[in-house]
């Protein structure tokens, strides 16, 4: 198999090679390869009778096929039923997976089977909590998608529920399994960039694909979508093509730029820095440009206050997103310090170092040039007697780089993960907690949009405070 052999060259770079590059020329650490040995699994190994893991997707929309894809690049993993509301996804799950694979509209017949020992769900974000409680009672593990539920008041009870059916539940942000980001948590902690102040998270696109126009199938109706079981616990309304085939645009069944793109730039930085999440949320924004009938918006920016605690320091986190952008599809994520910047990149992060010279400076823009020049000279030969000139230089460490192999995939280490927790019981990476910890801000953020004003949170008690 390409991606078996793929993984072992990887696996083998990791044990042997630095991936960590400088003007400096760090080498690997002994401690750095027993954390890629630790956090990675080599899904090249053959799979035993005992490894075999059965799964089913209810919702086959983008997501729900790029999740089985990946799924099944691990060995022992099978397709044996799929589940979504419109038949012709079902027809392409026969012809992507073959005909033995079970097909419905119904998402019960998937959960009543005894065959399938996990289900990920990729559904409309409405449908999250209700599917993965429902899962979960049923014995299943469970993967679901970002945003792990469509309403704040629906993560407690799922948690309660998780907890209950002592069964894996990962939730689907990636970044969480990424060893660009684990390597990037234990150099932040390291204090690399000195003490965090602020984090700059933007994500940007600039074409109808990018702001969820998908391509619509000729044949919609309400003979090929059964359109009253997706809009129940949703006011009756009559059929809408868009509203299926186009839901993240709409705030009854998705949760806009915040619910999908905020929840991911979340999660890697609660992943980095461990904090458990913002105490501030306001937010402002505007449809700007995609004027197609949605009701969520298509620019929208963030400002989150993240307490001082003994997980962090106090520090701000400015969340950007911008569907009309002349940068075209871009993104940052930019952790910024007292002493340098770390800022993740596609393949890995630079860190960038600053670091202030102890002395305070004199001269150039300074108030120093308006006074007269006999006082000008006694104030430089003071300063100079003060203070050497090795407090008075910048002693700044060169960047540190840090690459992945280009065929490196996250999305099969956290799907790895979560089927390796599935078959010995061990925790997942992301629990429906740290999930929760990272969409509900998020969700505060649409309330804050749709209502214009602050919300405060209680990020340990996961509760809106009155």
């Amino acid at each position: 198999m390409k991606d078996s052999k793929t993984r072992r060259q990887f696996i083998r770079q990791l044990g042997g090679a630095s991936l960590l590059l400088s003007s400096g020329n760090l080498p690997i650490s002994a401690a750095e390869k027993d954390l890629h040995q630790r956090y990675l699994i080599d899904i090249a190994r053959p799979a035993g009778p005992a490894d075999n893991v059965n799964i089913a997707c209810i919702g086959m929309g983008i997501m729900g096929y790029n999740d089985v894809n990946t799924a099944l690049r691990v060995p022992g993993v099978k397709l044996v039923a799929a589940c979504d509301l419109y038949r012709g996804r079902l027809e392409r799950a026969k012809e992507m997976y073959g005909s033995e694979v079970f097909t419905t509209r119904n998402y019960k017949e998937i959960l009543e089977r005894k065959d399938i020992d996990a289900v990920i769900i990729a559904t409309s974000d409405n449908w999250h909590a209700r599917l993965a409680t429902q899962a979960l009672a049923k014995g299943k593990a469970v993967y679901c998608e970002n945003p792990m539920v469509h309403r704040v008041e629906e993560g407690l009870p799922l948690i309660a529920a998780h907890r209950l059916s002592n069964k894996p539940m990962q939730i689907g942000s990636q970044r969480v399994s990424s060893v660009a980001y684990a390597k990037a948590r234990e150099l932040y902690k390291a204090g690399e960039i000195g003490r965090l102040t602020c984090i700059e998270a933007t994500w940007n696109r600039q074409d109808a694909l990018g702001a969820w126009e998908y391509t619509m199938p000729p044949d919609g109706s309400t003979a090929t979508v059964d359109w009253q079981q997706y809009i129940k616990g949703t006011p009756a309304e009559p059929w809408d093509p868009k509203k299926f085939f186009w839901w993240r645009n709409y705030r009854a069944f998705g949760t806009g730029m915040a619910g999908d793109l905020f929840v991911h730039l979340l999660s890697g930085i609660h992943f980095i820095t461990g904090s458990k999440g913002p105490e501030k949320i306001v937010s402002s924004g505007q449809i700007a440009y995609w004027k197609d009938g949605r009701d969520v918006p298509d620019i929208m920016t963030a400002i989150m206050s993240y307490p001082d605690n003994s997980d962090h320091p106090a520090f701000q986190v400015a969340l950007q997103c911008n569907f009309i952008s002349g940068k075209g599809d871009t993104g940052t994520l930019r952790f910024i310090g007292t002493e340098g910047v770390l800022e993740m990149t596609d393949n890995g992060f630079v860190i960038t170092h600053h670091k202030m010279p102890e002395a305070p400076g004199i001269g150039g823009w300074d108030s120093l040039s308006t006074y007269p020049k006999a006082m000008q000279e006694q104030l430089k030969e003071q300063y100079n007697a003060r203070w050497t000139a090795a407090q008075q230089r910048s002693n700044n460490a060169p960047p540190t780089v840090y690459k992945l192999p280009d065929q490196y995939d996250e999305h099969l280490d956290h799907l790895t993960h979560f089927f390796d927790s599935v078959r010995t019981g061990k925790p997942v990476v992301e629990d429906p907690i740290f999930g929760f910890r990272a969409c509900a801000p998020c969700l505060l953020t649409n309330q804050s949009y749709f209502h214009n004003n602050i919300i405060h949170w209680d990020p340990v008690a996961m509760k809106v405070v009155s």
